[in-house]
């Protein structure tokens, strides 16, 4: 690893502040509701999604997706210069999603990090992106199949392991156009990808909880009204 460690510890600080920001929160807030009161009460991009309109979604969800990707492509790309190995962009991509999760702006209390995670996944080339890539086609096939976001994102997090797995070590060369990694090089990798999915699934307790209690509704986007203090459902799926 020839990254210092000063400008490791210094990423690592940089990367969890901006993983910190509480993007949902913040739109709602220039939309004059606070999203905490409503709905679910998540500050993720479904909930805002819920109270403002489709637009908020995704303006919410691309936001939240950047403070994973650009803090963990940045490092990736200077460590691909100086051969630093997977550690580095690994380190910074944990730090931007225990951001989000635990945010010292909101006293550690944040979204379920399914956005987050998916731009710091994808910035970690080339066997994240590849596997990420995968886990956003199960997640977008089983959506589509249930329109229920909690499920898709516990099911997407479930493939993301096997799937980085299989990219780093079982693809043919010739489907992917990767080398493949010796194991005492790739192992961080995938014991990576099994915490972070652990992450999310933790993140999702409740919603397992309604999903097998057949509770669990589905996310439906009706044209927005103007906001006039929704009445709080904690059933709603939850954000990201």
């Amino acid at each position: 690893m020839n990254i210092s460690y000063v400008g490791l510890i210094l990423g690592v600080v940089a990367a969890y502040l901006l993983g910190s920001i509480p993007f949902g929160l913040l739109v709602g807030r220039a939309k004059g509701i606070d999203i905490r009161a409503h709905g679910s009460g998540n500050i993720g991009a479904t909930n805002v999604g819920r109270l403002l309109g489709m637009r908020y979604f995704w303006l919410t969800f691309g936001l939240d997706f950047l403070k994973g990707f650009v803090p963990v492509l940045l490092t990736a790309i200077i460590g691909h210069h100086e051969g630093a190995g997977n550690w580095p962009p690994l380190i910074i991509a944990a730090s931007a999603i225990a951001g989000h999760l635990y945010p010292i702006y909101l006293k550690f209390k944040g979204g379920k990090g399914v956005a987050t995670t998916f731009g710091a996944v994808l910035g970690i080339w080339p066997v994240f992106t590849f596997a990420g890539l995968a886990a956003v086609a199960v997640f977008l096939l089983v959506f589509f199949l249930s329109r229920i976001i909690s499920l898709s994102s516990i099911i997407a997090a479930l493939v993301f392991p096997p799937a980085v797995l299989f990219a780093g070590r079982l693809a043919p060369h010739s489907w992917l156009w990767l080398p493949r990694q010796e194991w005492r090089v790739f192992w961080p990798l995938p014991t990576a990808a099994v915490l972070f999915s652990l992450l999310i699934i933790i993140k999702h307790r409740s919603n397992i909880s309604r999903l097998l209690s057949g509770t669990e509704k589905k996310l439906v986007y009706p044209a927005p009204k103007p906001f006039e203090k929704p009445p709080t459902d904690h059933n709603a799926s939850g954000g990201n």
